[in-house]
C-alpha cells in the first residue's frame, strides 16, 4: 500500500485543482481502464501479480476422454457482473450483487456450498481483483494526460 500512498501524495495537489465534473470524468475513465485490465487478467486466468490461478479440481464425469474444458469466471468478467462506479473523489470496481458472494469466496479461498444441500467445499484462493505496477503506471499516465490538457 505504500506505493499507492506515494502516488496519491504526489498527485493529490494536482488533482484537487481540477473541477468536480472533470475529476468525475477522469475517475470514470480510470475505472473503465482498470476494469478492462482486470477482465484481461481473469481471461488469462492470472492473479494481478501474474501468477496463474490454481486449476480447478477435475470432476469424475469430465475427466474422461473428450472432457469439457470450461474457462473459470467467463461470465464473471463481463460488464454485467463487473461494475464500475465513479465520483469526483474515487473510482470503484466491484462485482454485482448476486455474484459478489461467489467472487469473494474464490478471491479469498473461503468455504462454500456449491449447491443448496451439497457439502461444504474449501476453494483455492484465486485473486480476481488487484493492482500491480503496470496498472499503477497506467493510472498515473491517465492522470497526467488529464492534467496536461
Amino acid at each position: 500500500m505504500s506505493e499507492l500512498q506515494l502516488i496519491n501524495d504526489r498527485l493529490e495537489a494536482l488533482i484537487s485543482s481540477l473541477s468536480a465534473p472533470a475529476r468525475k470524468e477522469m475517475a470514470r475513465s480510470i475505472g473503465r481502464k482498470l476494469r478492462a485490465s482486470q477482465q484481461q487478467n481473469i481471461k488469462r486466468q492470472q492473479a494481478p501479480d501474474g501468477t496463474p490461478f490454481k486449476p480447478r479440481k477435475t470432476q469424475p464425469v469430465r475427466s474422461k476422454k473428450g472432457r469439457i474444458k470450461c474457462e473459470m469466471f467467463a461470465k464473471l468478467r463481463t460488464a454485467k457482473y463487473m461494475k464500475t462506479q465513479a465520483s469526483p473523489n474515487e473510482a470503484v470496481i466491484e462485482f454485482a450483487g448476486n455474484v459478489q458472494r461467489m467472487a469473494r469466496v474464490h478471491h479469498f479461498g473461503l468455504r462454500d456450498r456449491p449447491a443448496r444441500k451439497g457439502k461444504e467445499i474449501q476453494y483455492e484462493a484465486r485473486q480476481l481483483l488487484g493492482i500491480n505496477k503496470g496498472t499503477l503506471d497506467m493510472i498515473e499516465a491517465l492522470i497526467i494526460n488529464v492534467i496536461k490538457d
